[in-house]
């Protein structure tokens, strides 16, 4: 599914990430955890394609058998478009159009056409239990809806992989553990491959796998142990 090799990333004198390898397989939930400035966000924009390897030549990215270093800028953000998809700790939805209109904009910038994109955009937020939010805008709903609103986003064009950066990280506690559990919720229903940077250990060990990241490099990469039954209470 994810097959990173020798991923580097500098600016200027600071190296940021120091020859990065992983393999993630289709379907699984994964998780990076790290202190800050370990290079979580900066691997994950590398593996969103949302920024490249310093060491392009010598590197490799490869998401569902399709090596993206060889791809034209044109060709990047068409597969970005419709293989990927975003969540971050701001929902970064316009405040000026619904949650309908918000979640249906990668669909239009694919050129869905609208009742096709609007129907999808309905049935998303229906899973989502935003049944009577479709018409309401960000400013209209609470912080645990506005960041549903953007998973719908994240699903319209049905992407292979999700990217989340620190997604609960401006929620409280109680929206937090339901947006991880949802995570779980449509990988199940939708077959999605997660990847999620987060500073919560709890709920980063809800995770197939944690990878662990220091000073760059990826120092642990172990399954990831269920909750005990006081935790999962302390998540419930």
């Amino acid at each position: 599914m994810i097959k990173a090799t020798n991923i580097r990333k500098q600016y200027g004198d600071l190296t940021v990430l120091k020859g990065v390898d992983l393999h993630i397989k289709k379907g699984e939930v994964v998780s990076i955890v790290g202190a800050s400035g370990a290079g979580k966000t900066t691997l994950l924009q590398i593996l969103g394609t949302l920024d490249g390897s310093s060491n392009s030549q010598d590197s490799s990215l490869v998401i569902n058998s399709i090596q993206v270093s060889n791809l034209s800028d044109k060709e990047l953000a068409k597969f970005r478009n419709e293989h990927i998809g975003f969540i971050f700790q701001f929902h970064q939805l316009l405040p000026e159009f619904t949650a309908l209109e918000n979640v249906c904009i990668p669909a239009f910038i694919r050129k869905t056409p609208k009742d096709d994109a609007e129907s999808r955009a309905k049935e998303l937020l229906d899973f989502l239990g935003l049944s009577e939010r479709h018409h309401h805008k960000p400013s209209e709903l609470s912080g645990g809806e506005q960041q549903r609103v953007a998973v719908a986003r994240a699903l319209i064009n049905n992407p292979s992989v999700i990217f989340a950066d620190e997604p609960s990280g401006n929620l409280d506690s109680d929206s937090a553990d339901n947006l991880h559990q949802l995570f779980f919720e449509l990988r199940d229903k939708f077959g999605q491959t997660f990847v999620i940077v987060t500073h919560n250990e709890l709920l980063a060990d809800l995770a197939d796998r944690k990878l662990t990241m220091v000073d760059g490099q990826i120092v642990g990469n172990e399954v990831a142990s269920p909750p005990t039954e006081k935790e999962a209470q302390n998540l419930s």
